[in-house]
This record gives C-alpha cells, structure tokens and sequence, in this order.
C-alpha cells in the first residue's frame, strides 16, 4: 500500500475556517529579536509561515494542522496560538 507523499495526504484534510478570528498571531517586534520568526518557518509542518521581504513573518492560519509545535518553540511573548473555536479548524481526512 502507498502512503503517497505528504502534501498530497495534507490536501485530503478539509479546513473549517473562521476568516474573522485568527488563532495564531506573531508579535513581531519579540519573533525578530529573539529569531522566532526565521524558526517557525522552518518547524511548521503546514507551512504556515512565511517569512517577507521585509522581514516580517506572515501567517497562513487556515493551513494550520494544530499540532502546538510553533507555541512550544516559540520565543516567549513571540507567539499568541490557541486552538481555532469550537467546530473550525482542520478535519483529518487520512493518517
């Protein structure tokens, strides 16, 4: 049996998603001084985030397979993440 890679399983996922309450939120300022914002980006199995040009980091938060790694990773006072309200977020579909 073939698993297939992990961006066609993460496409199988379906997403909930509440476009007017973000669960995840970057403090900038904490995530550059601290270089939480270059690390997220490299952690996050979603590919949530996305570093700019100009060095602000950008959230794609109805990507987000809540799995808590960026909030146990993260900088102190870097990262406001909780899980999306009750029936939002992501439906696994596979694995």
């Amino acid at each position: 049996m073939q698993l297939g890679n992990v961006e066609s399983r993460l496409a199988k996922n379906s997403y909930e998603v509440d476009e007017g309450n973000t669960h995840i939120e970057v403090n900038q300022e904490i995530a550059r001084a601290t270089g939480t914002g270059r690390m997220l980006t490299k952690i996050c199995p979603a590919h949530v985030y996305r570093e700019e040009a100009d060095g602000t980091i950008s959230v794609e938060f109805a990507a987000c397979l809540e799995c808590g790694l960026c909030f146990q990773m993260a900088a102190p006072g870097s990262l406001i993440w909780h899980y999306p309200e009750g029936a939002m977020g992501v439906r696994f579909r596979e694995g």
